[in-house]
């Protein structure tokens, strides 16, 4: 897939800092439901191309200019401006790509399997976190989850992941750049492990590193969010395991339509009613999928023109039980830390 880097670009053999141990664990009853989220870096949107959006960017010749999206993260305004991966094709020529679902779902595999013993590596100093994984453990991990791709697509996801570039910008100052997966490497066996089933290994985002590093992640349910059919789902899902901590019988959780437009970038229809049925939608599953018990609507109006709404949701039991776990381990994480120190 990619050439081999320099040997001294690889993280030394057996690096493991504690931190890397305490992100592996969790307050479950079984952990291959469990994963972590990284609220600072999936605050980026990056995942919201679709297939026709993709072609309507591309050039007569298959390629394509950067992609610029503001967005709001902790009502800071930012913009990211995405660069297309170009993909040589078949017949020598290059084709633009955006990372879109599929990309997506990879990067969700790939922080899950960064949470297996001997599958990532964590060097605190230096802020750098690697994972270690093969086509095939990906392709059987989201198997598991019934969100399959053959070794081609996943193949394929892995490319754009790398070749494209993310820049994070803040009052037009660049703050970040860099690709989803860095430094990916092809790696022999005989090079670096033996009798695993590992033949590549990247570098993850530096707000990963830093996160691991401060433990500034929160478990979730991981399964929970893989079952989710639609995108916007998946990411409300993941704003209410970030923000809607305090979930119980006696609390509830809004959200207004124009964040989640702005910070998602996932409700791009013509008309705004298309919009908004999305998100009825995107509630209607996580009520199935037993996030939310039940969910308000307050349209807010000018004259008969709708200008805001606001979704007031509840929490269903299972998520409420849930974020007590996610609690309950993010302060035993703190304790822990400080022991280890």
């Amino acid at each position: 897939m990619q050439k081999k880097i320099p040997k001294n670009k690889l993280p030394a053999e057996g690096t493991r800092a504690v931190q890397l141990s305490l992100f592996s664990q969790f307050i479950t009853n079984d952990k291959s439901k469990i994963s972590n989220t990284v609220e600072v870096w999936e605050s980026i949107p990056k995942y919201f191309f679709t297939a026709k959006q993709v072609e309507e960017l591309r050039s007569v010749d298959g390629l394509a200019k950067p992609y610029q999206w503001e967005y709001k993260y902790n009502n800071m305004a930012y913009t990211v401006k995405i660069q297309p991966a170009l993909i040589e094709q078949e017949d020598g020529s290059y084709q633009a790509y955006f990372p879109s679902v599929t990309e997506e779902l990879v990067e969700e595999a790939l922080k899950k399997i960064l949470t297996i013993q001997n599958q990532g590596i964590h060097d605190a100093n230096n802020l750098e976190t690697w994972v270690r994984f093969s086509l095939s453990m990906v392709q059987r991990e989201l198997k598991a989850r019934k969100r399959a791709r053959d070794r081609n697509e996943i193949k394929h996801a892995i490319q754009v992941m790398n070749k494209c570039n993310i820049a994070v910008f803040k009052e037009n100052k660049e703050v970040w750049s860099g690709a989803i997966l860095q430094d990916l490497t092809t790696v022999g066996r005989e090079e670096y492990i033996t009798g695993v089933d590992v033949d590549h290994i990247a570098r993850l985002p530096l707000f990963i590193s830093h996160s691991i590093n401060h433990l500034e992640y929160r478990q979730f349910n991981y399964d929970r969010l893989m079952s989710c059919n639609e995108q916007l789902t998946r990411w409300i899902y993941k704003r209410l395991v970030n923000r809607f901590k305090q979930a119980s019988y006696m609390t509830s959780y809004w959200l207004k339509y124009t964040d989640i437009k702005q910070a998602s970038g996932l409700l791009q229809q013509a008309r705004e009613t298309d919009n908004r049925k999305k998100v009825i939608s995107a509630l209607k599953e996580l009520q199935k999928n037993k996030v939310v018990l039940s969910y308000e609507i307050d349209n807010h109006k000018e004259g008969n023109a709708i200008v805001e709404v606001t979704y007031t949701v509840t929490a269903a039991p299972e998520f409420i039980k849930e974020q007590k776990a996610a609690n309950k381990r993010s302060s035993d994480l703190q304790i822990q830390a400080s022991v280890d120190k």
